[in-house]
């Protein structure tokens, strides 16, 4: 089962993708804020993060820098997601190490085709 920790501090947003990501087979687990997002890549070796770009203590900015300058976590798939979706935040995104990027609110079927994008791309490395 793939695994995919959702790293989103607003509850509803959290609850939402958890349900439709839980029903289409995948495993989630949650991190409230950037700092747990690390340390949960680190503990629970997810096959993908989904990784809100406002997140509190560091953002996900920060999040994606400090996992692609660790050697042990630099090949792991990160989908950024923001709801704040100012001209220059994709670019943003993908240059602190995001692989992609998407808008909230999610429109599900989209977000889901780019998780299997990003996994499948993960698997022929």
């Amino acid at each position: 089962m793939v695994k995919i920790l959702l790293a989103e501090d607003n509850e509803l947003n959290r609850d939402m993708l958890m349900r439709r990501l839980e029903r289409r087979g995948y495993q989630v687990d949650i991190a409230m804020d950037g700092e747990e997002a690390i340390e949960k890549v680190r503990s629970h070796c997810p096959d993908l993060l989904l990784l809100d770009i406002s997140l509190p203590i560091l953002d996900g900015f920060e999040v994606a820098r400090r996992i692609r300058e660790d050697p042990q976590l630099c090949a792991l798939p990160i989908l950024g997601l923001s709801a704040h979706a100012m001209q220059g935040d994709r670019e943003r995104a993908l240059a602190a190490g995001c692989d992609d990027y998407d808008t909230k609110p999610v429109e599900i079927e989209r977000l889901l085709d780019k998780i299997q994008m990003l996994l499948q791309a993960a698997t022929r490395s």
